[in-house]
């Protein structure tokens, strides 16, 4: 079977990132302009859901990185091209600007503050932490779920248990952090205006994700993989 070409897999990416947070905006949209009719748990599903409806539809293609922090981190644990890390950042900024665009045109103008990712009352460095291990942690669990071979459930279950990360983890840190662990998903809202501490949201998740990509590569190769 021919590998997809580099420009689909961008176009996957692309697409993919579009849905997954297109779902997820238009959840906090809800919670935002219809109050009452989705809480928190209900947009962390939305974030969570949607994310693994962009993995079973375009991870067969690109992989389904969706998250600049986990194609750095898959990169660190030497299962993705250093080469086209790029590529897929632009691909995935794209996506998720479009997504945040559209929202933000559909919506009321306190949408587009409430989509934005803020520390709010969490200190800058409590938020830069829990950022930072949470993508840790993510990007474990994708290398565990979507690259290791001796996995059972490789392959098969990682969209349910990536997008079941991403919600836990929503409705874990999301109250203290907006729950981003995805650089894209906070610059994206951050063209539109809102948010603080930005390069938490940044910095934070790229940190995890290069940790998380060699941690989990230092252990296959400990227990004799490669």
């Amino acid at each position: 079977m021919t590998a997809p070409s580099y420009r689909s897999r961008l176009i996957a990416e692309l697409v993919g990132t579009f849905l997954f947070f297109f779902f997820g905006f238009s959840a906090i949209a809800a919670a935002t302009d219809r109050p009452g009719s989705i809480a928190g748990a209900g947009v962390a599903a939305a974030f969570g859901l949607g994310l693994a409806l962009a993995l079973f539809t375009f991870g067969h293609i690109s992989g389904g990185h969706f998250n600049p922090a986990v194609t750095l981190g898959l990169a660190s644990g030497k299962k993705f091209p250093i080469k086209e890390v790029p590529g897929y950042w632009v691909a995935q900024f794209l996506g998720g600007s479009c997504a945040a665009g559209l929202v933000v045109a559909l919506h009321s103008e306190p949408t587009q503050k409430a989509i934005a990712s803020s520390t709010g009352d969490t200190s800058a460095g409590k938020a830069f932490v829990i950022e930072a291990v949470a993508t840790f942690l993510f990007v474990m669990l994708i290398s565990a779920v979507a690259t290791d071979k001796r996995a059972p459930w490789n392959g098969v279950f990682a969209p349910l248990a990536i997008g079941g990360f991403v919600f836990t983890a929503a409705i874990t840190f999301g109250p203290f952090t907006s729950g981003s662990f995805n650089p894209a998903r906070s610059l994206a809202p951050a063209l539109y205006g809102g948010g603080s501490n930005l390069w938490v949201f940044i910095v934070g998740p790229l940190l995890g994700g290069v940790v998380g990509g060699i941690a989990y590569w230092a252990i296959r190769r400990e227990s004799g993989d490669k």
